[in-house]
């Protein structure tokens, strides 16, 4: 008998389940990620709504004492990975989990179960959220740096390219990548972003992971306005649910911090790409590149003339490629339909954007958007992410996130049958 599609992805998720934490997918990524769990936990709550849970608090029990979550938690050995532990040396960073928690109160079957796990997370979602700021926001303008490309998830965009020539390659300890040893190597980043990867590692961990004094130390600090949509997003959802829980403090200083952001963000609109630029912080200049990166806003409650904008711009960008949304205007110079996140889509951001996108009203551009995944999907499996032109499945194979939001479109369009 021949497997639903909804039945394919249960059974991915299954399959990348070690118990209390799921594994992106066996050999490319064996450990457990911070991004990738709190999208996991999403699809599993349909199948196991207990297991759902676990997810975030297998997450958090590894929070550290400064309030942030690591955004890798290396379980167990596995030199199928680089850089492991042994590289990092933290002797013990992209926030969506304060949505997920949303979603499984709101969701939840068992609503004492989830009133006490809830209740337990919001106050270790709410310190991640101060680190962001204390750590990554030093003058308090609202917004967040990141100051390595992989806290933004989105490690080779080409948002970064021009930043990313200020960190040095000299000095760098030898390393053999494993990531191109299961997958294509034209699908990933090239061996000069890698080493400027580990060299920022190896100054950071130089300083002893001190993070009061990473961002000012940071020679690539940018402000990513899809990064900081997440956050505003996460602030904005653990406040209304602190107010439904009986904790108006949390819920109050939750609310003002996406507040802040929310009109700081104003300074990033470009009104010639119709969407949000992101910022390097160094030179106190907007990066002209036009990514994904500036459509996740929509995303947060951002006002409704910046959501339709982007919604218009999204309905563009789908009369140039077969599949939305490509995590790059095809258009524009740097663009590789392939290449992680030079252009390729992920189902990940189809998921952020279409929701978005769904509570402004633009029902129709986010029906597209779902559509168009769930077609990449019965063409190329579940895999990591997909050539928006051609359809073509990149990076790693039955793929847990991808999985998880394929069960998620599924529940949302009645479907899973």
């Amino acid at each position: 008998m021949t497997q639903t599609l909804y039945e394919q992805a249960l059974e991915i998720l299954e399959r990348n389940d070690l118990g209390t934490y799921t594994i992106p997918t066996h050999g490319l990524y064996p450990f457990q990620w911070n991004w990738d769990s709190a999208l996991s936990a999403i699809g599993q709550f349909y199948s196991d709504e207990d297991r759902g849970w676990t997810e975030i608090e297998t997450l958090f029990a590894h929070q550290w004492e400064d309030g942030m979550v690591p955004h890798i938690i290396f379980h167990k050995e596995d030199d199928g990975y680089y850089p492991g532990p042994e590289v990092w040396r933290t002797n013990r960073v992209v926030p969506t989990t304060g949505i997920t928690v949303s979603r499984l109160f709101d969701r939840a079957k068992d609503k004492d179960m989830a009133r006490k796990r809830a209740a337990a997370l919001l106050p270790a979602i709410a310190r991640w959220h101060d680190w962001f700021f204390r750590t990554r926001d030093p003058e308090g303008a609202g917004l967040a740096a990141i100051i390595h490309p992989w806290e933004s998830g989105r490690d080779n965009s080409i948002d970064w390219d021009e930043a990313f020539e200020r960190v040095p390659t000299e000095g760098v300890e030898a390393f053999t990548r494993r990531d191109t040893l299961h997958t294509n190597p034209a699908h990933r980043p090239t061996e000069e972003q890698y080493k400027r990867y580990i060299w920022l590692v190896q100054h950071f961990r130089g300083l002893n992971w001190d993070s009061e004094k990473l961002h000012d130390a940071s020679p690539f600090r940018i402000v990513d306005p899809g990064f900081n949509a997440i956050l505003m997003r996460s602030c904005t959802d653990l406040a209304a649910l602190a107010d439904e829980l009986g904790m108006p403090d949390l819920a109050a200083h939750s609310r003002a911090q996406a507040a802040k952001g929310l009109a700081a963000m104003e300074a990033l609109w470009s009104g010639k790409h119709q969407q949000y630029l992101c910022q390097d912080r160094v030179t106190g200049s907007l990066i002209d590149s036009p990514s994904v990166g500036g459509l996740l806003p929509v995303f947060a409650p951002i006002a409704q003339p910046r959501a339709d904008a982007i919604a218009a711009r999204i309905e563009d960008l789908g009369r140039r490629v077969n599949f939305l949304l490509p995590s790059h205007d095809p258009a524009a110079e740097g663009y590789d339909g392939s290449r992680y996140w030079r252009g390729p889509a992920w189902l990940i951001v189809n998921y952020m954007v279409s929701d978005g996108l769904m509570r402004d009203g633009h029902e129709r551009t986010a029906a597209r958007i779902i559509d168009d995944s769930v077609k990449l999907i019965l063409s190329g499996g579940f895999s990591e992410y997909f050539d928006p032109i051609t359809g073509e499945p990149c990076g790693g194979s039955d793929f847990t996130w991808t999985a998880a939001m394929v069960i998620e479109f599924l529940n949302l369009t009645k479907g899973k049958e």
